[in-house]
């Protein structure tokens, strides 16, 4: 459903997408619900490299580099758990904005471009699982998402 988010565009090159799956045992859930959540994680991964682009004014890339933009999913089972990983080489993010990810309304898009109910949703989408999200990021260095599921 976001594959022609992927394509080129005037201001940033394909961005490549990065598959890592493990072995993965069932996991009692709401499929839709999990569905629901990826689509926002990755929806958000896209917007970040988007405005991280969008904001070097130039085809070539961010000034830390030419480096393409990239998107990795990876999924691996532990004795407990099922872990699935999105992570993005867009702008990361602040301290400030990261204490403020989960929090109903909170958006860094401009007005009429996000709600800031996804990540909010999501959370307690995975928490009603009995699971965690949890964002490992800094600023300049990307964004990585964790989402751990009972199994």
């Amino acid at each position: 459903m976001l594959n022609n988010r992927l394509q080129a565009t005037d201001y940033r090159p394909e961005i490549s997408v990065q598959k890592n799956y493990g072995q993965l045992p069932q996991v009692d859930c709401y499929p839709g619900q999990i569905n629901q959540v990826l689509m926002s994680v990755l929806s958000n991964a896209l917007d970040a490299i988007d405005g991280y682009w969008l904001e070097a004014g130039t085809p070539k890339g961010p000034e830390k580099g030419a480096e393409r933009p990239l998107i990795s999913l990876s999924a691996q089972a532990f004795v407990d758990t099922v872990q699935i990983t999105i992570a993005d080489n867009g702008p990361g993010m602040p301290d400030e904005v990261k204490a403020r990810l989960y929090d109903p309304f909170f958006t860094t898009k401009p007005v009429g471009q996000g709600t800031g109910l996804g990540l909010a949703m999501s959370y307690q989408i995975i928490a009603k699982h009995g699971g965690t999200l949890q964002c490992r990021s800094q600023l300049g260095q990307g964004a990585q998402f964790v989402i751990s599921l009972p199994n």
